[in-house]
């Protein structure tokens, strides 16, 4: 008889996008399952231990084992990190913001679950990208994320255009992301570059006290003064 035991779950546990208490954005069953798991595989393990702590103060810091899964992770390094799960074990892996394996690195342990047979459980929880959307009134059944756009003048430029010939063509929101620094930057450029029918969504601070959400065309924030820098933002275009 196979005595082996049942495989552990990987949980996928999202993280608030500010810095409000957790449980006025997340469900309880967020603080069940971080409860019962002291495996996790995250991207900050300062910012994971103080998430963990703010949604179960009760729980024993000592006792979690932590993963590291950022840029500077090794490839060679990921093929280990489900082994708890291989051996019975429930791992979570954490976000340090929104949900895990979107916009997230994630994803390459999720990938590795399927290949191990291991299952899969996404648990609710905020999502910029979504909540941007929902929140735009432009076209929640054709989208497209396209991450960062590019760093360099002129490639951003031709790759705004392009996307924005993508959307008029297919009735298609474009979504993108730009390092918080450099958000004013952007929505000068893109001001710019679209055409002045074409409509922008600007979406900042989603879920916390100083949420901004705004969709207009380009030539309508030609007129309008608002100041993005190092706020979390989503952008949104559709011509």
């Amino acid at each position: 008889m196979d005595k082996t035991p049942p495989k552990g779950k990987l949980y996928l546990i999202p993280n608030r996008l500010g810095d409000l208490p957790p449980l006025e954005v997340l469900p309880l069953s967020i603080r069940k399952v971080i409860n019962e798991i002291d495996h996790y595989i995250v991207e900050n393990e300062k910012v994971a231990r103080h998430f963990i702590k703010k949604v179960v103060p009760s729980k024993s810091q000592p006792s979690l084992e932590f993963q590291l899964l950022n840029k500077f992770t090794s490839e060679l390094e990921i093929p280990n990190f489900l082994d708890p799960c291989e051996q019975g074990v429930n791992m979570g892996l954490l976000s340090d913001a929104g949900c895990p394996g979107v916009a997230d690195p994630g994803a390459q342990v999720v990938a590795l679950a399927h290949q191990k047979n291991i299952k899969v459980v996404p648990l609710v929880g905020p999502s910029s990208i979504l909540l941007a959307l929902m929140s735009s009134g432009l076209n929640g059944q054709n989208f497209t994320f396209h991450g960062y756009l590019p760093i360099d003048n002129q490639e951003r430029k031709h790759f705004v255009k392009k996307i924005e010939k993508a959307s008029i063509e297919n009735t298609q929101a474009q979504l993108f992301i730009e390092t918080p620094y450099r958000n004013n930057k952007l929505l000068i450029s893109l001001i710019s570059t679209l055409q002045a029918s074409t409509r922008i969504c600007v979406a900042v601070d989603l879920t916390l006290s100083t949420e901004f959400i705004k969709t207009q065309t380009a030539a309508e924030w030609k007129k309008m003064s608002i100041d993005l820098h190092k706020r979390p933002a989503i952008f949104i275009i559709q011509g």
